[in-house]
């Protein structure tokens, strides 16, 4: 299938590793001109040797106000407006008790989860929608639809942000511009990984286990949906999140 992303500008954001890298390769691959961004500048400039991205630049979500800067310098990279935008970012600290945290953590994860993709929208959307053509996907997690142990930070925030996505995507419907959502599911990367202590043989036991599809995903099984979500095939599907979980989720 052609996606008609040759020559289309991206933006992707989190992507010096793990599903948010790999979606870069991929629009990279489907003929975009892709420029990436991390909080660290080494980190991003190996990301973008390994993608084909065209560069690789530093941005903290926590900078709300280096937004519109990264925004300026993707544009200047690419030689031209963004056609897409693709927002990853980390996630808070897990926590066994859901109302442990501080209200210190609640402000980051608020501020890196929703304030962070909506500072980067504000400066994308306006002009994606005056030129008729633009795609954002947010890379989010299944726990907004079935919250998991520990994760009350990110279940909660990206569930917000969602909402967030939803009102914009009904604004801009009429735009040619589509809002999305992917949710990962068990995906092999370096944080779940983490969870289970560095043990991958009890990351693919668990998957075995839990998940209906009896493996973990990958992170190139998250990219493809990405890529398609940004191309012209995918021009009606809009204000929606797409699970890639290998069934994970049970509710209809």
């Amino acid at each position: 299938m052609d996606l008609g992303l040759q020559g289309r500008r991206a933006l992707v954001t989190g992507a010096s590793a793990g599903i948010a890298k790999a979606i870069a390769a991929q629009l990279a691959g489907e003929g975009a001109a892709v420029v990436l961004s991390s909080r660290s500048a080494e980190r991003s400039a190996a990301a973008a040797a390994d993608t084909g991205a065209v560069a690789g630049l530093t941005w903290d979500s926590d900078d709300l106000d280096g937004a519109a800067g990264l925004v300026d310098a993707a544009e200047s990279a690419l030689g031209g407006p963004l056609d897409i935008l693709v927002v990853s970012t980390g996630g808070p600290p897990p926590g066994s008790d859901p109302l442990a945290f501080s209200r210190e953590q609640w402000e980051a994860a608020h501020r890196t989860l929703v304030l962070a993709p909506l500072a980067l929208l504000q400066v994308a959307l306006p002009g994606m929608r005056a030129r008729g053509w633009g795609r954002v996907v947010s890379v989010a997690s299944t726990s907004v639809r079935e919250p998991l142990p520990h994760l009350m930070l990110s279940t909660t925030e990206r569930s917000g942000l969602l909402g967030a996505l939803k009102t914009l995507a009904l604004e801009c419907a009429a735009d040619g511009v589509t809002i999305n959502s992917v949710l990962p599911g068990r995906i092999l990367t370096a944080r779940l990984l983490a969870g289970a202590g560095g043990d991958e043989a009890q990351v693919h036991a668990r998957a075995a286990r839990d998940v209906p599809a009896g493996r973990v995903g990958t992170v190139e099984e998250i990219a493809a949906v990405a890529a398609f979500l940004c191309g012209e095939p995918a021009a009606y599907v809009t204000g929606t999140a797409v699970p890639v979980d290998g069934g994970l989720l049970r509710g209809i």
